[in-house]
This record gives C-alpha cells, sequence and structure tokens, in this order.
C-alpha cells in the first residue's frame, strides 16, 4: 500500500500569521512535484516540511531590525502540482498548472516564492513571468551545484537536470552561481554561447566573485532560482544530489541582498529540499532563506513601516 501523506496547506510562519488574500503582499506557492528524481529521491515532501519548519522561525529579522511578516502580509496557497498519495501528474501537466498559478499571481501584483519539489518545475514558473512580462526579458540567476544544461537527460527534455536549458531556450539571459559539476555536454554549451558562470571555486578563491556577478546582469529585472544543493551540504544535507564545495550562510545571503538591492527581483522558487529523516537543519536553513528573501524584497521596495521610538 502506498505511504499516504496529508495534503493539507500549513501556512508559513504559522497559524497566526495568515493575512487576507488581497492584502497580502507576497504569495507562497508549494509545488510538490516529483518525477524524474536521478539520485535520493524526496524532494516531493519538501515544500511541506519547509513551510512546518517556517513555525520555528522569529517573526524579527535581525539584520532588517524588523518583523517583516507583519508589515508584509504571507499567504501561503494550496499546493499545485501534487504527485505525493501516488498521484499521476505528467510534467507537461505540472508545466501547464505552474504557469497558470503564477501567472495569475504576477498579474495580481503578489511576489511569489514557488516551493518545490523537483527543479524541473522551474521551467514552469519562469513560463509564469515570460507571460506576465512578454516585452520585457529579465536575467534568470541560477544557484545550484549543477549546470542543469543538458539537452535531455533518462528520455526527457524536462528531466530536472535539463531545466536550465530550457531557459537558455527562452531566450533569456542566464547568470549561474556556485556551480561546481556538469557534464562535457553542458560544458561546452558554456563556452559555445558564452553562458555567464561563477563557479564555486571562483566564489572560494575570488573576493570580488559577487560584484563580477552583480555587473554582468544587464537586465533591469531578474528571477532568482535557488537550488538547495548550490549551499554545501555541511549546511543542507537534505538535497536529492549532494555536492561538496557550495556556498556558505553568508556569502549566499550577501550576495541576494545585494541582488535585492541592485534590480528589480519579479519571484524567486526554492527547489529540491529532500528531507533527512530524523533532522530538521535542511529544512529550517531553507524556511530561513525564503524569509530572507522576503525581508529583502520588503526593503527593496519600501514594505517596511520605520520605527517611531
Amino acid at each position: 500500500m502506498p505511504t499516504i501523506v496529508s495534503t493539507a496547506v500549513v501556512p508559513f510562519l504559522g497559524s497566526e500569521i495568515v493575512p487576507d488574500y488581497n492584502t497580502a503582499k507576497v504569495v507562497i506557492l508549494p509545488i510538490p512535484y516529483e518525477a524524474t528524481t536521478t539520485y535520493r529521491r524526496g524532494c516531493e515532501n519538501g515544500p511541506a516540511k519547509l513551510l512546518e519548519a517556517s513555525h520555528q522561525l522569529e517573526c524579527y529579522d535581525e539584520e532588517l531590525d524588523s518583523e517583516v511578516c507583519y508589515d508584509v502580509g504571507i499567504y501561503t496557497k494550496d499546493p499545485i502540482a501534487d504527485t505525493r498519495n501516488s498521484q499521476p501528474v505528467s510534467s507537461l501537466e505540472m508545466l501547464r498548472v505552474t504557469q497558470e498559478a503564477v501567472y495569475q499571481l504576477v498579474t495580481e501584483n503578489k511576489f511569489v516564492i514557488s516551493l518545490g519539489g523537483e527543479h524541473s518545475i522551474t521551467a514552469g514558473v519562469v513560463e509564469g513571468y515570460r507571460q506576465a512580462y512578454p516585452d520585457e526579458a529579465f536575467t534568470v540567476i541560477q544557484v545550484d551545484a549543477h549546470g542543469d544544461l543538458r539537452h535531455e537527460y533518462e528520455g526527457s527534455i524536462h528531466n530536472h537536470a535539463c531545466v536550465m536549458r530550457r531557459v537558455v531556450d527562452m531566450g533569456l539571459p542566464t547568470l549561474q552561481i556556485g556551480i561546481r559539476a556538469i557534464c562535457k555536454e553542458e560544458a561546452d554549451l558554456i563556452k559555445t554561447k558564452q553562458l555567464n558562470v561563477i563557479r564555486a571555486r571562483e566564489i572560494a578563491t575570488q573576493p570580488d566573485w559577487a560584484e563580477r556577478a552583480i555587473a554582468s546582469i544587464t537586465t533591469k529585472r531578474v528571477f532568482l532560482t535557488i537550488d538547495l544543493d548550490g549551499i554545501d551540504p555541511t549546511l543542507i544535507p537534505g538535497v536529492g544530489t549532494p555536492e561538496p564545495g557550495g556556498l556558505n550562510w553568508y556569502s549566499l545571503t550577501g550576495f541576494l541582498r545585494r541582488v535585492f538591492e541592485s534590480y528589480e527581483v519579479i519571484g524567486c522558487d526554492i527547489m529540491e529540499l529532500a528531507p533527512v529523516v530524523d533532522s530538521v537543519v535542511s529544512e529550517f536553513t531553507a524556511a530561513k532563506l525564503a524569509y530572507k528573501m522576503i525581508g529583502y524584497q520588503a526593503v527593496a521596495q519600501g514594505w517596511l513601516k520605520q520605527d517611531e521610538g
């Protein structure tokens, strides 16, 4: 018998932080889809575990000196493209419903953080933004251990290992951060198309890597996709394919804050959380990362109320 998993949505930060949808500036969109995992499975459980872990976060962000959630309003949507409970969801169906959901939220002026699930989901998320911004390109910034630039893998062009190839095929500029595992096909594509890549070894040895990365972006708007294996697995072991040598917490958050300060971030996603049994460090860190990005967007957009004390 298949394991039955509860699909009831758990709100980000807990039941005490549940604003009206119409007043919320931020929407959390869980997408617990998993179909093409090639190593350690479990990322379909990532969104629920991240939301559960978020209940343990402090509402006060000491870096920003603000209880961000009360000024912003964070609304959690019901899951879409849910493959838990052995429900069949094709890759094309996942991409369709994801694109439609993201497009609707963006056109209703919500800042969307999509939670995966496997990284193939990002193609559908990005398509939603392309539909919402049809006349202006935006840069897709990818934090990841892997290039994800294969044309196809294991017989599918919608495999998680192909998601950034689909983004490149859309004609969007990209910036890859933390890359440290690619195949020959991907290496050749990076050279041929002169793709913008900051490798993990550069981050470890070149103090100006963030400045160079920021300066290389040529569009006004950016979208952030974060595969959690881009972070060093000593910090987040709960991923499908851990690779040593990733970003540490302050390298990542420092870079992200500068992106939010320098460009218009239209949305972001957090993908590939595959929780580890008897450990909460991965999901808690992922939840804190989501809250950090909400805070950085709040600062950039002027959403935080000034302290009169």
